[in-house]
């Protein structure tokens, strides 16, 4: 019997499903707390064990005995595939087959066709995120629409985009994670870059930067240029590699490999780091990260397969003398910066605030490794592979 090219894109796509997941929904149809539990893991980012709900694509215990919801979940995803064009069919085979690497279109189909899937009714977009990303989500409060899709600020739309690669999945503060790392606010005053202080005055934040030539420096403190909203450096351990680099588009993508990428190649720079560590970090940052200036301020999705670590100065209470270092896990977006933060953490009197960048206006990130209380490194220029975001501050 000759199958179909549709039904062949349709068990290819079933057969690229993300793993596990179906014995929570046995679990929840079961047990009336266990759905509040599941959702409970799922917006902890950055628990210590890394639970079920921050890591895609772990599957859990009880596989035989979830036979009945996984057949359920295969017939609804099947009629919802079978709805869909040659066309569309292909556009989303190969999001998923490249698991976001590639530049894929959206999949737009009616907003209003939700799907039931136990007890539970899912929007479109939530159940394609379900199957093919996240098995354990259950609403789309849980989800955040990437900016790249025809759907990003569109409130009620007719259609609505469904490419499960154009959303990702929020990490909640309300939940926050353990201290992997605790500094204290004092930080965040300007200094003159004590060699002792392994802060932001240390890796690049301020005048005291790495050598690399005058034109870092203009790049920091032309006065009046807006026109970048940030730089960014890449540091391998204590030593800078490559030249600060300017971003002026709303969105920069940074990586070491990404299919058809475009943005801040990791991989081109030249380093000469011989470090059997900083080569195996630097070849797991893959799809890297996705830096991303919005309305509420700066975002940060983690496209790699591996966990990112973040130090902001606006992602804790203001009031709090400590900061605490995020743990972001693949797939997972996070709000990095907030502008209306950070100014009112600044003094308004300080002349000297106007003058040069801010350590308050900088972000650091880590890839793959941590730092701080509960890791061997103490500091992030201890960190193999990491980023220093330098926000304009005019």
């Amino acid at each position: 019997m000759f199958r179909t090219k549709r039904s062949v894109l349709v068990r290819r796509l079933w057969r690229s499903r993300a793993p596990g997941g179906e014995e929570e929904e046995e679990a929840a149809a079961a047990e009336p707390g266990a759905a509040a539990a599941a959702e409970a893991r799922a917006h902890v980012c950055g628990g210590g064990g890394g639970g079920r709900g921050c890591c895609p694509g772990k599957a859990g215990r009880g596989g035989r005995a979830s036979a009945g919801a996984e057949a359920e979940l295969k017939a609804l995803t099947h009629a919802v595939l079978k709805r869909l064009k040659e066309r569309q069919l292909e556009g989303l085979l190969h999001a998923v087959e490249s698991r976001g690497g590639a530049r894929t279109p959206c999949l737009l189909l009616p907003a209003k066709a939700d799907s039931r899937l136990g007890q539970h009714w899912y929007p479109l977009p939530v159940l394609l995120c379900k199957v093919f990303r996240w098995p354990d989500l259950r609403h789309c409060s849980e989800v955040k629409r990437l900016c790249c899709c025809e759907s990003y600020g569109k409130a009620h739309p007719e259609l609505v985009c469904c490419n499960p690669h154009h959303l990702s999945r929020l990490c909640e503060l309300e939940s926050p994670p353990p201290p992997y790392s605790r500094y204290p606010m004092d930080f965040l005053k300007p200094t003159d870059c004590p060699d002792s202080v392994p802060s932001s005055t240390e890796t690049g934040g301020t005048n005291c930067l790495a050598p690399g030539g005058l034109s870092d420096s203009q790049v920091l403190q032309e006065p009046g240029d807006r026109s970048h909203w940030c730089v960014v450096a890449y540091w391998e351990e204590k030593t800078r590699v490559g030249r600060l680099y300017s971003v002026q588009e709303p969105s920069l993508d940074i990586f070491y490999d990404l299919p058809q990428g475009n943005g801040f190649c990791l991989g081109q720079l030249n380093s000469d780091n011989k470090s059997q560590l900083v080569q195996k970090v630097r070849s797991k940052i893959g799809y890297g990260i996705q830096l991303t200036k919005e309305v509420d301020g700066v975002w940060v999705y983690n496209r790699s397969s591996y966990p990112i670590f973040i130090k902001s100065a606006t992602l804790d209470n203001p009031d709090s003398r400590t900061l605490l270092v995020h743990k972001v896990f693949p797939g997972f977006s996070i709000k990095a910066f907030d502008y209306e933060k950070a100014y009112s953490l600044q003094r308004p009197n300080d002349h000297e605030f106007m003058q040069q960048p801010w350590t308050g206006f900088t972000v650091q990130i880590s890839f793959v490794k941590g730092w701080g209380q509960c890791y061997t490194r103490q500091f992030i220029s201890s960190c193999p592979c990491w980023l220093e975001v330098i926000f304009n501050n005019r």
